[in-house]
């Protein structure tokens, strides 16, 4: 549903917001027929709708590997975070990942929701893995096979040192990295980029993911999961569980500023990555998530918000980031105007202040130094919204519009390969 008090705040929202929606049912209907692929493409477009959305720009072959190297890599990432499995039973499940892909009988019944169909039915996706090109089956096999071993450490020892933190990030999300540059290499769009900067990727979304995710996981049933490394959060707190109790604001703040300033030294591998790339689709595979990276963190930052509940950028900003990142003159522009925010944020008093500052300074000399930040127009920062009567109209009437066209139509398959 749209919000309407977050339109009206943000009237030009409101544009690519229905771009998007009407992208999203579009996407929905362009579901191949063949029951394997139909069901792929049916669960990536339930357990992640903006990945969904950004996969539909790549070319077939490649969307296909990279539709399934998604799910193979949610699946194994499904039976790490089942805190309900034993260890003794888990470990050799996730050691031995990388085989069952290649078993069209193979699934395991754990995860909740749309997760446990996606275990239960996995069948569907090991049939459309081994119909992808050879190249393709042996970069999803090796990252696989290496990042259920690298979970599988990590299910028997904890986050201790920032060293450790690195490490199991490279193991969960720099490996992802590493994977989609083999499959990008594979497809013949890209060379291969190396694997230092294919791993700032990564780290730099899946640190931006723990630090949003603190309450999600610490309140994690039956057992909590617990990424922030001890070496931080034990400067602020005796248990990390203590950083969301009211009492231990101002510590948690303090630490959780501290996260951010560790996560933001990925950002000049990542502005390297995506210039090096040449497919324009690719490159807004790529690019999108990273805006949404970086504009997670500034929001993020100094907000006690983040122990309380759920801190995320709102829809109609999301949607302008999927509608605007066309060439990397928008991306030097997003993490420019992201970084500013974040940097206005600082408080003098922080333990971390100058670190923090001095990491952001660096991302922002990376911008002004492309020449690009005069190319185009900021659509992060904004000044107050005027409104008219007629404004006002207008945007309930294309709501209206909106909700009846969406509730008019439903999702049909479609033969052959899905269209971009």
């Amino acid at each position: 549903m749209v919000n309407l008090r977050a339109i009206l705040s943000h009237p030009d929202d409101l544009y690519p917001m229905v771009k998007l929606k009407l992208a999203a049912r579009k996407a929905e209907k362009q579901i191949p027929a063949e029951p394997h692929w139909a069901f792929c493409y049916s669960m990536l477009h339930k357990v992640s709708r903006s990945f969904a959305l950004v996969i539909q720009q790549l070319d077939t072959d490649l969307r296909d590997a990279v539709c399934i190297f998604y799910l193979v890599l949610r699946a194994l990432d499904t039976v790490e975070d089942d805190t309900s499995i034993a260890t003794e039973i888990k470990v050799p499940i996730l050691m031995a990942f990388h085989r069952h892909i290649y078993n069209r009988d193979w699934h395991f019944a754990c995860g909740t929701k749309n997760y446990k169909v996606l275990m239960d039915e996995f069948h569907h996706v090991s049939t459309a893995f081994l119909e992808l090109g050879k190249g393709y089956q042996e970069a999803i096999e090796d990252i696989t096979m290496r990042m259920g071993a690298g979970m599988a450490k990590f299910i028997c020892k904890e986050v201790e040192t920032v060293d450790d933190y690195d490490e199991y990030c490279h193991y969960v999300a720099g490996l992802v990295g590493l994977g989609l540059s083999k499959l990008f290499h594979a497809s013949g769009k890209e060379d291969l980029a190396s694997d230092a900067i294919s791993n700032s990727m990564g780290l730099f979304l899946q640190k931006t993911n723990i630090i949003r995710d603190y309450l999600e996981d610490i309140n994690e049933i039956p057992k909590s999961r617990m990424f922030w490394p001890r070496e931080i959060w034990s400067k602020y707190v005796n248990k990390l569980e203590d950083l969301k109790y009211e009492e231990n604001s101002v510590k948690a703040v303090q630490c959780l500023n501290d996260m951010v300033t560790n996560a933001l030294p990925h950002v000049e591998d990542c502005l390297k990555y995506m210039l090096a790339l040449r497919d324009p689709a690719i490159f807004r595979f790529c690019a999108i998530p990273q805006i949404m990276a970086i504009g997670t963190l500034a929001l993020c930052y100094n907000n006690i918000q983040v122990f309380r509940g759920v801190v995320k950028m709102r829809r109609g900003l999301t949607a302008k980031v999927i509608d605007r990142t066309k060439t990397m003159s928008d991306v030097y522009g997003a993490f420019y105007d992201f970084s500013v925010m974040l940097k206005s944020k600082v408080d003098e008093a922080d333990p971390n202040a100058r670190k923090t500052k001095e990491n952001l300074e660096k991302i922002l000399k990376i911008c002004r130094d492309s020449g690009a930040l005069n190319q185009r127009k900021s659509y992060v920062v904004q000044s107050k919204p005027q409104y008219n009567a007629t404004l006002i109209a207008a945007i309930f009437i294309i709501i209206a519009i909106l909700l009846a066209y969406v509730s008019a139509t439903r999702p049909t398959h479609m033969c052959g390969p899905i269209q971009s």
